[in-house]
């Protein structure tokens, strides 16, 4: 996009980072102006409202959309860039000032917001892969896009859990609480896979499906996954009791669990999961719904600013 980077919006969630994101603020705005980004800022106010103004905005004109926040912030930019009929057209620009910032490790975008002020100003444009994950919203078919993971079952049970907790206890702590307060009164679920032609009815913990590398605050649930690929790595940890689950949890956070024997990992574009009761569906750690869940990869769906 140098040098003629278009004017911008910029999304601005001031609750991010436990809400230091508000404070920080005033010296993004000044970096960016310092770098020579010309752009308009808007404070999201609640839930969802990313959503909207990133599709109002990249519906209307602006080419150049700026993400500061979170994982969750992200989340919502990029479903409201991607819902809004000109994503083709748009890049969309992440500063991170969140607690988890597991996007961005994947990414390439500097995770610190003083450089990634920087490269939002005279940024590099890459194309990389979306998830789509179609799922029941109250009884009702829904659809959510995600740039990092998705997933049922008991992490998305956790992410129900998590968003409950104080955010001053940052993303990998809180994360860590969420497991803990969820594995107390969780019990696993009873699933059929389909991956192109092959199905399996399978008693598991969870099913994550993933774009991106890392989640819930620096998992590396999905250690060759890769944005720009064209797959979504499936990973599946099957029917393990609470100590076994507890035992081998840490081995996420390095990336060895893909070697425990009730750990399965593939890649795919396309998996549907079945279910029988309430099994909780996340998306990019936002909790969304409930299954039955279809998971589909959009090749280069996204423009993103490095």
């Amino acid at each position: 996009m140098t040098p003629t980077t278009p004017h911008a919006k910029v999304i601005v969630n001031p609750v991010a980072g436990a809400k230091s994101t508000r404070r920080l603020w005033p010296k993004i705005d000044r970096l960016l102006k310092h770098a020579g980004l010309s752009f308009d800022f808007q404070y999201t106010e609640g839930v969802g409202h990313a959503i909207d103004i990133a599709r109002d905005a990249a519906g209307n004109g602006y080419r150049y959309v700026v993400a500061v926040g979170g994982d969750g912030t992200v989340h919502e930019v990029a479903n409201g860039i991607l819902g809004s009929g000109g994503a083709d057209r748009t890049t969309m620009g992440i500063i991170s000032t969140g607690t988890g910032s597991d996007f961005v490790r994947s990414a390439g975008v500097p995770r610190d917001y003083v450089p990634a002020c920087t490269t939002a100003a005279n940024p590099h444009v890459s194309h990389i892969d979306v998830g789509v994950v179609e799922y029941q919203d109250h009884g009702k078919p829904a659809k959510r896009f995600f740039v990092n993971a998705a997933g049922l079952g008991f992490d998305a049970a956790v992410a129900e859990s998590t968003e409950r907790l104080p955010k001053y206890l940052g993303g990998t702590i809180a994360y860590a609480v969420g497991v803990l307060r969820t594995l107390a009164g969780y019990r696993n679920k009873t699933v059929t896979l389909h991956r192109g032609d092959e199905s399996e009815d399978l008693k598991v913990v969870t099913v994550v499906v993933a774009n991106g590398g890392y989640y819930g605050g620096g998992m590396h649930v999905a250690p060759t996954a890769d944005l720009r690929d064209g797959k979504l790595d499936l990973m599946v940890v099957g029917d393990m009791g609470k100590l076994e689950l507890l035992r081998a949890f840490p081995r996420v956070y390095k990336g060895t669990h893909v070697t425990h024997p009730k750990v399965v990992m593939d890649k795919a574009t396309e998996i549907t999961v079945d279910t029988s009761g309430r099994v909780l569906v996340h998306a990019d750690g936002e909790l969304i719904g409930e299954g039955p869940a279809t998971f589909r990869i959009l090749p280069g769906a996204l423009t993103l600013a490095v």
